[in-house]
Order: C-alpha cells, then sequence, then structure tokens
C-alpha cells in the first residue's frame, strides 16, 4: 500500500523549460536587444544606401512601418507559443487530477470492501492512527473518526494487556529489519466482548521521511475457535472431557520429572468404576454414558487445581497429584471414594443410581521411580481392592506384581 500511494500523490510533473519570471525576463531583455540594434544599425545602413533626404524621408517611414509589423509577428509568436504550452500544461494537469480521483475512488473502495480494516499509524505507544478503512466500524464498534488521532481511545488501548508487548516488540524488530510483520493478539471491542485478530503491516517512509506503519487487520476469531476445539480434541476425552490417555500420559511424565528433579513426593490414583457392566446391561449404554460423565465432573471438582485428571480408556480413570505424600494420597483417595459414593447419578428417565469406585495409590518415589513403575504399582493395587471386596482404597506395596483386572 505504501508504494502505490507513493505513486498516485506524486503525479508526473510536465517538464517545464523555467521558472515564468526567468522567461519573461528573457524575452524583455532579446525583444530590447534586437530593438536596438535594429535602430542603431538600420539606421546606419539607410543613411549609407539612400542619400537623398527625400528617399531617405521615405524609406525612414517604411523602415518603422516594417519594425511594428516585424515586432507584432515576433510577440505574436511568442504569446502563441506561450499560451499553448500553458494549455497544454493545464490539460496534463487537470488529465493527472482526473486519473487521481479515479484511482483514489478504486482505492476507497478496494479498502473500504476488505474482510477487516486498513490503517496507516505512528509507530509509537498509542499506535496512533492515521488512517482507518470502513471495516473498523465491524472490527471494532468504533467509528474511523472515532478513532482517528485517538480522538475517542487509542487503538492500543483495545489491545489487550498480555499481547500488548509481545505485539510492539514484534513490530519494532520488523521495522527495524525493514521487513513484514505478522501478528496475533486479542482485541476488546467497544462492547466489551473479545475477539482474536491477525495483523499484517510494513514501516514505510512518509514524504517527510518519518517512519509510518501500513497495513491490514483481520477478525481471526472463528479460526481461533477452531484451533482451540481441535486441540481439546486432541487433549481431551470426547465424552467426559477430562484428559485423554495420550494428554495424562504426557502430564504424568512432566511431573514425574520434576518430581525426581526437585525430590519432592508425587501421588497416582488409579480409578476404577465398580459392576459399571451391569449399569450398562441394566439401563443402556447411554445411561453408562452419563454416569461417567456425571463422576468425572464429581472428580474433577474434589481435585485442586494443580490435580490433573484423565480417563485411560473404558472406565478406568487416573488422578495425578502433585506434592503429595503417602498418607495425603491415601486420605484423597478415601474422600473421593466417600464422595463417589454418596453421589447419585440422575438419569434421563428420572431414575437414580449409585456408583462405587476402586482406588489403587502408587506415590513416587515410594512405590516405584519411573513412569512404568509408577503406573503399574498403581494399578496392581487398584486390583487389589477389586479383590478385596471393591469400594475401597489400597496403598501399593513396593515390588508387587502387576494384574491386570477389573470388573
Amino acid at each position: 500500500m505504501g508504494s502505490e500511494r507513493s505513486e498516485i500523490t506524486q503525479p508526473i510533473q510536465p517538464n517545464d523549460s523555467g521558472r515564468p519570471l526567468r522567461r519573461a525576463l528573457w524575452v524583455t531583455l532579446v525583444y530590447l536587444g534586437v530593438g536596438l540594434a535594429w535602430i542603431t544599425f538600420s539606421d546606419q545602413v539607410v543613411e549609407r544606401w539612400f542619400p537623398d533626404p527625400r528617399q531617405l524621408s521615405l524609406v525612414q517611414t517604411w523602415k518603422g512601418f516594417l519594425f511594428v509589423a516585424v515586432t507584432g509577428v515576433v510577440l505574436f509568436l511568442v504569446m502563441w507559443r506561450q499560451l499553448n504550452n500553458d494549455r497544454n500544461s493545464l490539460s496534463f494537469q487537470e488529465d493527472q487530477r482526473r486519473a487521481l480521483r479515479r484511482r483514489e475512488r478504486q482505492l476507497s473502495v478496494l479498502m473500504n470492501n476488505l474482510p477487516g480494516m486498513a490503517y496507516r499509524c505512528l509507530p509509537d505507544e498509542d499506535w496512533t492512527m492515521l488512517f482507518v478503512s470502513a471495516g473498523c466500524s465491524d472490527l471494532t464498534g468504533y467509528r474511523p473518526d472515532e478513532l482517528v488521532h485517538n480522538r475517542i481511545t487509542s487503538y492500543a488501548a483495545l489491545i489487550d494487556e498480555g499481547d500488548t508487548g509481545t505485539v510492539a516488540r514484534e513490530v519494532a524488530s520488523a521495522t527495524k529489519q525493514g521487513r513484514p510483520f505478522s501478528v496475533e493478539y486479542a482485541l476488546t471491542r467497544r462492547d466489551g466482548s473479545k475477539i482474536w485478530v491477525w495483523e499484517r503491516g510494513c514501516g514505510v517512509r512518509d514524504d517527510d521521511g518519518s517512519c509510518v506503519l501500513e497495513g491490514i487487520i483481520l477478525d481471526i476469531s472463528d479460526r481461533k475457535k477452531l484451533e482451540c476445539e481441535l486441540e481439546a480434541m486432541a487433549t481431551r476425552d470426547s465424552l467426559t472431557g477430562v484428559l485423554n490417555r495420550r494428554e495424562c500420559s504426557r502430564v504424568l511424565d512432566e511431573e514425574l520429572a520434576r518430581a525426581s528433579r526437585y525430590q519432592r513426593p508425587l501421588a497416582l490414583l488409579w480409578i476404577d468404576f465398580d459392576h459399571f457392566k451391569e449399569i450398562n446391561d441394566t439401563w443402556g449404554h447411554a445411561a453408562g454414558d452419563l454416569a461417567l460423565c456425571s463422576i468425572s465432573r464429581l472428580l474433577e471438582e474434589s481435585v485442586r487445581s494443580v490435580d490433573a485428571l484423565g480417563r485411560f480408556g473404558g472406565e478406568e480413570f487416573v488422578i495425578i497429584l502433585p506434592e503429595m505424600d503417602v498418607r495425603e494420597a491415601g486420605e484423597t483417595a478415601e474422600r473421593l471414594r466417600q464422595r463417589v459414593s454418596d453421589h447419585a447419578v440422575v438419569l434421563e428417565s428420572g431414575q437414580t443410581i449409585h456408583l462405587t469406585i476402586s482406588t489403587g495409590v502408587a506415590v513416587f518415589p515410594d512405590h516405584g521411580e519411573t513412569l512404568d513403575a509408577l503406573c503399574a504399582a498403581a494399578d496392581k493395587a487398584m486390583y487389589w481392592a477389586k479383590k478385596r471386596g471393591r469400594n475401597c482404597v489400597v496403598m501399593a506395596q513396593p515390588g508387587s506384581r502387576v494384574h491386570n483386572g477389573s470388573g
């Protein structure tokens, strides 16, 4: 946009042979020189050629007429040439003005029909807008005249505080290196709603040599929403909304590495629903799905914000509890078991069902120092909870043999 603007605002000027005053003085001097030379030398020539006084008088008269005639022709040619040049110059300038107006209309229509907002601003702390297109209203809720020169608010005030520093650094770096910049950030509209925008622009030199920014800003809220949904699909269980097996394993691996590095405890609860198959057989799979969702929400609400709940598959869930030793982990597991036992799941038919859980507890480094060892110990403890009659909590034992069983 910067190069096109320079082309529009600096039309080609007609070739001018000199300033009007200089040309007028030149013509006058030439005329005076020719006139003086004519008067001086013509009289000497005429007197030499026509010594008779009567003939000399007659020739002097005709010489005067000839001088007037020649002078008139010269003045006519000079004036005709000057007026013709002026006419051509005015015609050229009018053509330039029409072309300029036409291109300005085209540029205005183009920018006003862009899906976002075109802008021209100063690279100051307020991002002072010098020009914004009509798309400003749809994007920010402010009219163009309300943003230009910060009349109502500055554009910088609309940018989310958490993104202000990042945007400023990226724009400054790109401008210094002479390259375009692309940034994404959150924007607060006039009605208080939040949107995500993508900005693409570059620094250009203004007519006075100062640097200004020119570019376009687009609303990418729909794209951001889709990205969040895709991210959730990649990390969340599609039924319950808790972490899926892959993401839960990643979180557990990170927490285990941190616990090992700082020599801090880390507890893992391995939870399995008791007699869950009977719920599916009696009430249907829809009731079973409802029960899973209800209990997973209950568990998620019953742990700390630093804890992580994930579904490992079927009716098996795990809870990662950073900074919890054996005693605290056992108490937490028992509290969760009791809450689930007291919780009634209301089916769509209005009937209620109660579920219980069997929980195995393993703690780093007491029951395992690796991911596989810790998971195996917790799974083994959950198996022994099943063997002991279900609806109970069992603490893992060091060196216990793994056995996969459920029911």
